[in-house]
């Protein structure tokens, strides 16, 4: 699994990296703009990324914005659905717009409020068809 950690908040990055990288390459971005470029570089070198968790509210370009300009550049390359990244929004905020917006605009695959629990969201990597489930 490729991923990418796109989180403003240095703690959390870190924790998330490092829960990630148990899986495989686990890149990271500390804004919308620094994803959005991680994932146009991820397209052109055709190593594209099978996970992304990105904090909805950061500066520059917000979570749900980056969201948007990637699920364009997917268009834009070819890819269909099937092939689309995951992408897991989190927020250290629990409101239901956000959850809205994260799904039905932007197409995301799961939401997570902050702290984020390793065991669950190993969890939904499983269901998301990302990790194997331990036996």
């Amino acid at each position: 699994m490729r991923a990418l950690v796109v989180e403003d908040d240095f703690v959390s990055r870190k924790l998330l990296q490092k829960l990630l990288s148990a899986y495989g390459e686990c890149d990271i971005a500390v804004d919308g703009q620094e994803a959005v470029k991680a994932f146009k570089l991820a397209i052109k070198e055709s190593n594209p990324y099978d996970l992304i968790c990105m904090d909805i509210m950061m500066p520059n370009l917000d979570g749900q914005g980056a969201l948007v300009q990637i699920r364009q550049i997917e268009k834009q390359s070819g890819y269909g659905e099937d092939k689309e990244v995951k992408v897991i929004m989190t927020t250290a905020v629990d409101d239901k717009k956000q959850v809205i917006d994260a799904f039905y605009k932007g197409g995301a695959s799961s939401y997570f409020v902050k702290p984020i629990e390793p065991d669950k969201l190993i969890q939904e990597l499983q269901v998301l068809g990302l990790v194997k489930k331990s036996a």
